[in-house]
């Protein structure tokens, strides 16, 4: 595969999501008004109860096997390193450009968690689709890379609903810094309708009577999994046509400051694929990681997402940070038509 053909598997994915939020961004202007305020309220809220589990547990169900969890046993702790690492980077940046008390948690949380979920079920597919992918068949690579996609989706809520959720809830709390948040994570808050559909995809994929019963042409209660399946799909251009719309108050304008936009961008677009190539090339050295060039791409490419889209979701449901969040995601995800298919296309080549 020329790296030609490598930049243009790499420059479609990325494409599509600028394309979806680009039209959230039309349906949210004065003059077609489909996409207001209310509108964005109510649609993140069925995102949040109803599609963004229906997504988890439909995919964790689907593609991921008791088999498969044994064997992808690295990706959770390789999800829980980007989260610790970019934390540690935002809180940096914190101090260094002496953001405001009421905008740390949003940073920490834009450095801390990327779209772990969102990007991979988009990009994997197509790359896997695309002619000459270095993945090998299409068929193949498609399979193992939705079972990819998915467990990274399940860990990715798992950790966006717990950890960061509780970090943006306290925006409005000048004095609660990081090591405090963490101490006293709300148990109510942890068990997010996301986690609950982890829970519930993971139960499916280990107990063989209950993937039995659900997964498979000829599945008694296979009708549950399609329905959600059927929901889950509804997912993705959703929340993008959403996180579309909501960029368009970043376009007038935010009190937030230069440099930390800068520095988130350089946090999830510099130093955190930096730290990934180390951590997961050297996975592969201690025999930690499997010699599956896709799967590597995988956790390559987790460390190089921009921020997880459910923060604009977060944002919006508690009434803060709004219009700083707005900035900060028209920014990353308008550079990540760069910076994303820069990292792909390196990755692909790097583990090709």
């Amino acid at each position: 595969m020329g790296l030609l053909d490598i930049f243009v598997a790499a420059l479609m994915p990325v494409l599509k999501v600028l394309l979806l939020t680009a039209l959230g961004c039309g349906l949210a202007i004065d003059r077609v008004d489909i996409l207001g305020e209310d509108a964005r309220k109510h649609l993140n809220n069925v995102v949040f109860f109803v599609f963004n589990p229906a997504l988890v547990v439909s995919n964790l169900g689907g593609f991921i096997t008791y088999k498969s969890v044994a064997i992808l046993w690295f990706m959770p702790l390789n999800i829980l390193l980007t989260f610790i690492i970019g934390s540690v980077l935002g809180w940096m940046l914190i101090k260094y450009t002496r953001t405001p008390h009421s905008l740390r948690g949003l940073v920490l949380g834009c450095c801390a968690a990327g779209n772990l979920g969102n990007m991979p079920l988009i990009i994997i597919p197509a790359i896997c689709k695309e002619r000459g992918s270095p993945f090998g068949a299409a068929d193949t690579c498609y399979l193992h890379g939705m079972a990819y996609a998915s467990l990274s989706l399940a860990i990715g809520a798992i950790y966006n609903w717990s950890y960061v959720y509780n970090l943006v809830s306290i925006l409005d709390r000048v004095n609660r810094c990081l090591r405090v948040t963490l101490r006293k994570i709300n148990p109510r808050k942890l068990f997010a309708p996301s986690t609950i559909g982890a829970i519930a995809g993971f139960a499916i994929a280990i107990i063989p009577q209950l993937r039995k019963a659900l997964i498979g042409d000829s599945a008694p209660l296979r009708v549950l999994q399609n329905s959600a399946s059927m929901l889950g799909d509804a997912a993705i251009p959703t929340v993008t046509i959403v996180m579309g719309a909501n960029l368009l108050k970043g376009l007038k304008g935010s009190v937030i400051q230069l440099p930390v936009v800068m520095g988130i961008v350089a946090v999830r677009y510099v130093a955190l694929p930096m730290f990934g190539i180390l951590i997961v090339r050297g996975g592969v050295f201690l025999g930690l990681v499997k010699l599956d060039p896709l799967y590597q791409f995988v956790l390559l490419l987790q460390f190089a997402l921009p921020p997880a889209m459910n923060i604009a979701t977060m944002t919006q449901m508690f009434e803060v940070g709004e219009r700083e969040c707005s900035v900060i995601m028209l920014w990353t995800y308008a550079l990540a038509s760069v910076a994303l298919t820069f990292w792909s296309a390196f990755f692909m080549w790097l583990v090709a």
